[in-house]
């Protein structure tokens, strides 16, 4: 294999609940990412999003880089890590700053900026990230680039995700153990928004729903950037214990059936096609246990039911409602249940859509669906994500011991709205 480190790679892990998958990508300057290898394991040490078994995620992690490395012929040595846990917390901090009509420079935007990731309260959690969003000059809301422009008030929305510290440091750690640095750790809801979602999209407003196997993560894109996400302890794998457990079947005997004969919504036949549930469909016998379609998908469609209600809960929640409140995009391994779109189309009473990854050149088409889309929008967050706030806290700490006088020491008091 080559050795040494290539500043033009790019390798990511989408750590999730059912599978780690790893994937190395070449950045060349003025050309689209280019797919070098990938690599995938099962993961057997994860629940909910949530580290629960240390030696075996971290021998996923292992094997599934490893397989990444023989088809790319290349050793790597860090990458950028999706956390898709639950419990990440969305919250928006505005800051306002007096100019005094002054012509708007890159420092002032840049000490706006310092300000805002300052009065971020996190409250015991960790801050995953913090994007600058939309500016304020004025009153006039919805202002994309303020540089150069006179104002007498000049103010920001700052996003932050927040999360909680342990089960962020049990994935670092545990990505360490595998003999890999760690280049940053990425909420899957902002990574797999840059691989699913169009950028009109994102500048009208779209909901995002990511149907994970343990987690469903709910996130709202507005003005171009993520501005809301709610996560639900309830995913994909929850609708395949319930066919396990009406059934009386294992769960990957369950998982199969649900993948090649269920459907979240139902025809005619459904009542007349029938499924052998045992495990040794080579052996025909008249006592193999059968059951029609349309049992199977009555119990998925009651969970899907439960699942549905509870996004429905969380956009109304989030404010995402009336003209704007329109269009929902449907993602992740979840989302290739057959007829899922049209189910959550009317529970929502949305538009709704399955959100596929952009294709990156060499992707796989076995890794070119929705399950995917983590994977493929962390290696586009890594190329071309938003600036993150907190590299800078350094720099905020030496210019709040300099800044004594001058224009910046005219900052007021951040006002903080959390939504």
């Amino acid at each position: 294999m080559a050795q040494g480190r290539n500043d033009n790679l790019i390798t990511v892990l989408d750590i999730g609940s059912s599978k780690i998958c790893a994937m190395i990508v070449r950045n060349p300057e003025g050309s689209d990412l280019q797919v070098l290898g990938t690599g995938q394991r099962e993961s057997r040490g994860i629940r909910r999003g949530y580290i629960a078994d240390m030696e075996q995620t971290e021998a996923a992690i292992r094997a599934a880089v490893e397989q990444a490395e023989r088809i790319a012929g290349i050793n790597i040595d860090s990458a950028w890590v999706g956390f898709s846990a639950g419990g990440l917390v969305s919250k928006v901090t505005t800051i306002e700053a007096d100019l005094g009509g002054y012509r708007i420079e890159d420092a002032h935007i840049r000490d706006l900026h310092i300000a805002g990731l300052n009065a971020i309260d996190p409250e015991d959690m960790e801050i995953l990230h913090a994007h600058p969003t939309l500016y304020t000059l004025d009153g006039l809301e919805g202002v994309k680039n303020p540089l150069g422009l006179h104002a007498d008030q000049l103010g920001v929305d700052i996003h932050a995700v927040l999360t909680e510290r342990s089960p962020m440091r049990n994935l670092d750690h545990c990505v360490r153990s595998a003999y890999l640095g760690v280049e940053g750790i990425v909420a899957s809801p902002v990574a797999t928004g840059y691989a699913c979602l169009s950028e009109e999209e994102r500048e009208l407003g779209v909901a995002l729903v990511e149907l994970g196997a343990g987690v469903t993560n709910v996130s709202l894109f507005a003005g171009g950037m993520l501005v809301g996400l709610t996560s639900i302890p309830i995913g994909a794998a929850d609708i395949t214990d319930a066919v396990a457990t009406q059934f009386a079947m294992p769960r990957a005997q369950a998982e199969r059936i649900k993948c090649f004969h269920g459907s979240a919504t139902t025809s005619p036949r459904d009542n007349h096609d029938m499924i052998d549930i045992t495990g040794n469909s080579d052996e025909e016998s008249s006592d193999t246990p059968r059951i029609t379609r349309a049992q199977l998908i009555a119990v998925i469609r009651e969970r899907l039911e439960d699942l549905m209600a509870e996004v429905g809960k969380a956009l109304d929640a989030m404010g995402f409602a009336g003209p704007v409140g329109r269009q929902v995009v449907l993602t992740g391994g979840g989302a290739e249940l057959k007829g899922i779109a049209d189910f959550a189309q009317g529970a929502l009473g949305r538009t709704v859509r399955t959100g596929r990854p952009i294709a990156l050149a060499g992707l796989p088409e076995a890794h070119s669906g929705p399950a995917f889309a983590t994977l493929a929008g962390l290696a586009r967050f890594a190329a071309e994500g938003p600036v993150d706030l907190r590299v800078m806290q350094d720099e905020a700490q030496l210019v709040h011991r300099t800044a004594k006088s001058g224009l910046w020491s005219r900052f007021m008091t951040a006002f903080k709205s959390e939504y």
